[in-house]
């Protein structure tokens, strides 16, 4: 996969669960903030976007856990796009930075509100357009 964007975490310990692994709900906030983090990048603001009446709202996910992170672990996010229809497809894979191990596989889809509509949002797909692959 074609990743056009990436950005290293370090695992918390109290995402731990009692196993001593990253507890599976805490993958969701580190695929977000990668997002966020990546939205950024392309010049644009979360909040800023919410203050104009634009919101990018979670549609579906698909999860697959790997190989388990655990404490003190830094780990690499990745992220690829893809636009289908009205839907951004953000395919979001967590790596562990030691040796590169898979740890992590998400599919997280998104769209967009528009002052309380669904719709296209210029401003997602300008800020996007260079990193979005075409099939």
């Amino acid at each position: 996969m074609k990743y056009c964007y990436e950005t290293r975490m370090e695992v918390r310990d109290y995402e731990c669960d009692i196993e001593g692994i990253v507890n599976n709900a805490n993958y969701l906030h580190y695929m977000e903030h990668t997002r966020h983090l990546f939205l950024k990048e392309c010049g644009l603001s979360f909040a800023d976007m919410h203050a104009k009446g634009v919101d990018a709202v979670v549609a579906r996910m698909n999860l697959q856990f790997k190989t388990p992170l655990r404490c003190d672990d830094e780990f690499i996010s990745r992220l690829a796009l893809k636009k289908d229809g009205i839907r951004y497809v953000f395919y979001q894979d967590i790596y562990r930075a030691s040796d590169e191990q898979l740890c992590f596989k998400g599919v997280a889809e998104l769209v967009s509100i528009v002052n309380g509509r669904l719709a296209n949002s210029p401003d997602y797909d300008k800020a996007f357009e260079k990193w979005i692959t075409k099939e």
